[in-house]
């Protein structure tokens, strides 16, 4: 399809820049430095250039936390739904950080294959990780939620309690996001 190598149409011929940037962060991100592979996972998703979906993707399963939590943020910043099963599978992580960045990404993607999943991680032991998840169901607006919502009302942890409440309040009585 025409255009579907830039993020917008006319986009790259306006900012030749942009494009070494894009290639740039794109070796970064196999760069044996960890340092560089998240600094390029972050920078990928400030450029949201859908060429550098496929990329970030394979940086979850990275081997340094902190690659695979920026890597599964820049996917919900480009903000399409071909990662949205791996970020699933990003929920499951060992890291607290990257499940809280699976979960954000897959708020801000509002995919609703996610809504399980994330019900599924408003048990988990971290508070900010059952915040991030309600926070997510609560933007993806799927009525399936309110009620595994409703049980965490009593959570030990006031943030987590509140970002129940506001997810319920944004889900509503008929709001979906349909499938696509």
């Amino acid at each position: 399809m025409a255009g579907e190598d830039s993020p917008s149409p006319g986009r790259m011929a306006a900012d030749p820049g942009r494009e070494t940037k894009l290639h740039r962060y794109l070796e970064m991100l196999e760069s044996g430095d960890p340092n560089n592979r998240w600094r390029a996972a972050e920078a990928l998703g400030e450029l949201k250039d859908h060429r550098a979906v496929q990329p970030l993707i394979q940086a979850l399963d990275d081997e340094y936390v902190d690659v695979r939590w920026k890597a599964a943020k820049a996917l919900g910043v480009i903000d399409e739904r071909e990662p949205v099963l791996p970020l699933i599978r990003s929920l499951e992580d060992e890291s607290p950080w990257v499940r809280m960045g699976a979960a954000w990404a897959l708020g801000k993607i509002g995919d609703p294959r996610a809504v399980e999943p994330l019900i599924r991680l408003l048990g988990d032991p971290k508070p900010r990780v059952r915040k991030m998840a309600a926070w997510a169901l609560g933007r993806i607006g799927n009525p399936r939620a309110r009620e595994p919502l409703t049980r965490i009302l009593g959570d030990a942890d006031r943030d987590v309690r509140l970002a129940a409440r506001q997810a319920i309040d944004d889900i509503g009585t008929e709001r979906e996001i349909p499938s696509v």
